[in-house]
């Protein structure tokens, strides 16, 4: 089953929505943890730094209490210290149950130990009371000292642990942005190459189809109504060739019915035809009895009006037998020099009386074509009188052979100077009854079969006829036949 136009375009929105949520969601996943290293840096390590900082602050508010209270052995100084040491205990106790690694922990007891020994130090020398010998005070000042660079070096090394790690954290951090940057810049690129990807492969199904159904319907312009569009489709694009399928065949019907009574008319006007222009031959051979100059003028008129339908009518008899397939050829070698010669001199007369040169280009030696000679000469005949109506008083009409030995082809062109045809009537000149828009001044009106003839004449001999044409410069028809040897058939 094909899917319709709909149900594609929505299963390729659908792959793309669903690969750039695939990208975001993994954009998404690295922000959040890039936001979860600076949430451990900013909610872990930064506390830890400014408790220590603290704690040694707090450190040297005992020392400075204590060597006040020495000094000067008041209450206040001491309480001062007391509350410093509780301050200092309460700090510490936050450090031991938040941190979880074993150096930081060790670091910390350390600086438990350096704490209890400083106050064991401070009790014993209120124990022994103040104002001691210099000599035991400078011991004492000396320990107490050792003990404050201990406490600093321990706090320092705790910091510097932290310090370490924030850097380690900020590194990281660095690093999994710039990758996570490089890797969603490439997941972006791959997702807009694949969107790009499904939308032309989309556009392509979709398009294809329609091309195929506009070529289709261009032959059927140019006159094959048999023509159908072969191919796989949408359900849409389906149901819109069978429509214009059907509507071939429908012309295709009128066209064998407009052919059917053409050839039936012509065949039954073709007998009373023949019938008036042998009995105005009678009249002008003078049989019944003399005649004036006003009566011959008026039968000769009539002789010439009824040999054009007569022309006419055998010209569509023949286009229909080429329809039908019923045209019967009889081909054999044929010098196509003396068939253009026959041809040429049909019409030299006319040629002469409208100032018009007749040049022939052809090779000295004869060159033989597989031909039905009538056939052919009824295609030059044609070509001729076209270019000979259409060229001005004093212009040439110019028909060229040139044989291509290693082509095995002969190709014949016939040239004018007149006009010429506008390009988008080009296509349209082969058609019957066809006479383009432009009309030119001083030029007999014709059926526009000549030229429809002339193709199927040249189509049933397996060559092909074209035309080259610029408006303003004249016009050139074309058209090639396979060479041959004399006496071959085939």
């Amino acid at each position: 089953m094909r899917l319709s136009i709909f149900w594609r375009l929505i299963l390729t929105y659908v792959v793309i929505i669903a690969v750039m949520t695939a990208v975001n969601i993994y954009a998404l996943l690295q922000i959040r943890t890039l936001a979860g290293l600076n949430t451990e840096v900013g909610s872990h390590h930064h506390p830890e730094i400014e408790s220590a900082k603290r704690l040694l602050s707090s450190f040297y508010q005992q020392i400075q209490s204590e060597k006040k209270y020495v000094a000067v052995p008041a209450a206040t100084f001491l309480e001062h210290f007391d509350a410093e040491s509780k301050d200092f205990q309460l700090v510490l106790h936050g450090l031991l149950t938040r941190d979880t690694s074993e150096p930081e922990i060790q670091l910390v007891r350390e600086v438990e130990r350096i704490q209890q020994a400083h106050l064991a130090l401070f009790h014993a020398q209120l124990a022994e009371g103040v104002g001691q010998l210099p000599e035991s005070s400078a011991a004492y000042d000396e320990r107490r000292d050792a003990l404050a660079g201990k406490m600093a070096s321990t706090l320092q090394q705790y910091i510097g642990l932290h310090e370490a790690r924030i850097a380690v954290g900020v590194n990281e951090s660095h690093a999994s942005s710039v990758h996570a940057e490089a890797v969603t810049r490439q997941l972006v690129l791959v997702a807009l190459m694949f969107g790009l990807g499904m939308a032309a492969v989309a556009s392509y199904n979709i398009l294809r189809p329609l091309r195929r159904l506009q070529s289709t319907i261009q032959e059927m312009g140019q006159g094959n109504f048999r023509a159908t569009m072969d191919g796989q489709a949408p359900r849409e694009l389906r149901e819109l060739g069978d429509t214009v399928k059907w509507m071939g065949t429908r012309l295709q019907q009128l066209d064998d019915i407009k052919s059917e009574f053409l050839a039936h008319v012509s065949h039954e006007l073709r007998t009373p035809m023949a019938s008036i222009q042998e009995g105005t031959h009678l009249l002008l051979d003078e049989i019944p009895g003399p005649l004036t100059q006003d009566q011959r003028t008026t039968l000769r008129i009539m002789s010439d009006s009824s040999r054009r339908l007569m022309y006419l009518i055998s010209t569509i008899l023949d286009l229909s037998k080429m329809e039908s397939g019923m045209m019967e050829y009889r081909f054999a070698p044929t010098d196509l020099r003396r068939v253009a010669d026959i041809s040429v001199n049909k019409i030299r007369l006319l040629a002469d009386a409208k100032q018009v040169r007749l040049l022939v280009e052809a090779p000295v030696e004869r060159h033989w074509v597989r031909a039905d000679s009538a056939r052919i000469e009824q295609v030059l005949d044609n070509l001729l009188s076209n270019a000979l109506k259409y060229s001005p008083e004093g212009a040439a009409v110019t028909l060229h052979m040139e044989p291509r030995r290693d082509e095995g082809l002969m190709f014949v062109d016939v040239t004018d100077c007149g006009p010429g045809i506008p390009t988008e009537e080009v296509p349209h000149i082969f058609e019957r009854f066809y006479q383009g828009r432009t009309k030119t001044r001083h030029v007999s009106v014709g059926s526009g079969l000549g030229l429809a003839l002339a193709k199927k004449v040249v189509e049933a001999h397996g060559g092909r006829i074209w035309v080259d044409s610029e408006v303003g410069k004249g016009t050139t028809v074309r058209f090639m036949l396979c060479l041959t040897k004399p006496g071959i058939l085939a």
